[in-house]
């Protein structure tokens, strides 16, 4: 997914822009970057962060930095493209980084080099970058506030920004539906914009409030207004809720734990099971747990600790190998806790599902004598479109879909799985459930799920493979009257 940081203060940045986006470390582990200026010119480093973190690859670039008394920044931890990128225009020098997927981005490209506009440079793995093609957008338009407008109108997915002029001058331009967040705050002589609130109170920020959905704010040391109004209801990622959202953020005055809690009083409540022990799989599982424990009555325990100092995220690698190897590294079972008990693990989501099989292995040779498993959100049905939770680049890698195509061959009609009531759905539970070889396993229903977050515009795409921002809309793209659409029958 990807997240950022800018500041502009009256004083030094440099340690509000290098914690502030420190902050950001959990959306992604592939690329860091930071761009600072002066008061003459840019300066910017971009390191690989895949195998170490941000803090430790930017120390050094810290004390250059902290040293050219630069009042203004943006940091960026991204999944795509190296960022911050630096341009020269008719807008003056700025500095750009982005969050979200461009799903269009060969058809805009094709256009700009079609009607002579635009020349690329960035490139990565043989494709031009995602940010220099928002950068390019920007500059074919008159004005920054002009072409910040045009990127949201032209693109596909989702598109938040951070653009910091000479002169220290930060735009914050939020994707057009509002699938992801960003968050303005007020400190003292100072403001900043993040995509995580959690990035705040401890560097002396207080939140002034979400940008709304294609929201476009001018923000200096002095204050913040709005120079492009938002366009509509937010649809934000409600799978930031799940899993991605640190728990100290909140999104839209609603706390990212808290949710969590909410969603595993649903599941206890629409799911019962008799167990002895209730346990969260760490880190975003445990929230879900001790929802799910106090609604319940059973027992929250540990039977896996974290071992948290070395091993990252285990969904980043591009490797299955390499992901179960981590998987299986970093929980440290506990035997005594686990040997003869009924144990109900609670996990935000099962993408491929061979992580969580493994760990319910694991419990069996252990002693576990029955192995529940319960979901905080309903089942992965459609890669995502908009903001890109997973890496998976084949919608077989969803343990989903694998099942619904064993179940009914390779013109499987998805969208009559999504019913939690109907034979076609608990089929596909079923399978799962074989598959993971444990006793019991149940979703959170999607209404349960909107209940939990409280919130009247969020994005369920990838479990019902509707678009929220476009009523009427499948995961074709298309709008009718509601009923199901020729091209949706054979997804």
């Amino acid at each position: 997914m990807g997240g950022f940081f800018g500041v502009v203060t009256k004083e030094n940045c440099a340690a509000s822009l290098f914690y502030g986006t420190d902050y950001h470390s959990h959306l992604g582990t592939v690329r860091g970057g930071l761009a600072l200026w002066d008061g003459q010119e840019f300066h910017r480093s971009i390191h690989d962060i895949s195998n170490s973190p941000f803090r430790t690859r930017f120390e050094t670039d810290y004390e250059r930095f902290g040293k050219l008394n630069a009042h203004s920044g943006i940091g960026v931890i991204s999944d795509l493209d190296d960022q911050p990128l630096l341009f020269l225009s008719h807008h003056g020098t700025y500095a750009l980084v982005i969050v979200g997927i461009i799903k269009n981005i060969g058809e805009i490209v094709k256009d700009l080099l079609g009607r002579h506009r635009g020349q690329f440079s960035a490139m990565q793995s043989g494709s031009v970058t995602q940010t220099e093609v928002v950068g390019t957008l920007i500059n074919s338009q008159d004005t920054i506030e002009d072409g910040l407008r045009y990127v949201q109108e032209i693109i596909q997915g989702s598109c938040s920004i951070l653009l910091l002029k000479e002169g220290d001058v930060l735009y914050a331009a939020r994707d057009k539906h509002g699938r992801t967040p960003i968050i303005v705050g007020r400190g003292k002589d100072c403001f900043c914009a993040a995509t995580e609130s959690c990035s705040l109170p401890n560097l002396g920020f207080e939140t002034i409030r979400d940008l709304g959905p294609g929201e476009v704010a001018k923000i200096t040391a002095t204050g913040m207004e709005t120079v492009v109004e938002p366009s509509g209801t937010a649809s934000l990622c409600a799978f930031l809720y799940v899993y991605y959202g640190y728990p100290a953020s909140s999104y839209q005055g609603h706390n990212v734990e808290q949710v969590r809690y909410r969603c595993g009083e649903q599941l206890a409540k629409a799911n019962p099971v008799e167990a002895d022990i209730v346990a969260g799989i760490p880190d975003s599982g445990v929230a879900h747990a001790l929802g799910f424990a106090h609604a319940s009555g059973i027992r929250y325990g540990r039977p896996f600790v974290k071992y948290t100092p070395t091993w990252p995220r285990s969904f980043m690698p591009t490797s299955q190998a390499e992901r179960s190897m981590i998987a299986e590294m970093k929980l440290i079972p506990i035997p005594s806790i686990i040997q003869g008990q009924r144990i109900v693990f609670c996990d935000d989501s099962i993408v491929r599902g061979t992580q969580l099989r493994n760990q319910a292995s694991r419990m069996r040779d252990l002693k576990a004598s029955k192995v529940h498993i319960r979901i905080a959100c309903p089942p992965l049905l459609y890669p995502c479109n908009f903001i890109g939770f997973s890496r998976s680049r084949n919608v077989m890698d969803l343990v989903t879909r694998r099942v619904i195509r064993d179940l009914e061959g390779d013109q499987a009609p998805v969208h009559l799985y999504r019913d939690p009531d109907g034979d076609r759905y608990k089929a596909m539970v079923e399978r799962i459930r074989d598959f993971l070889r444990i006793d019991s396993l149940a979703f959170q229903r999607i209404e349960d799920l909107k209940k939990a977050i409280g919130l009247k515009g969020v994005c369920t795409y990838c479990w019902t493979g509707e678009d929220s921002a476009m009523p009427g809309s499948c995961s074709h793209g298309c709008t009718s009257c509601g009923q199901i659409c020729p091209s949706r029958i054979h997804e």
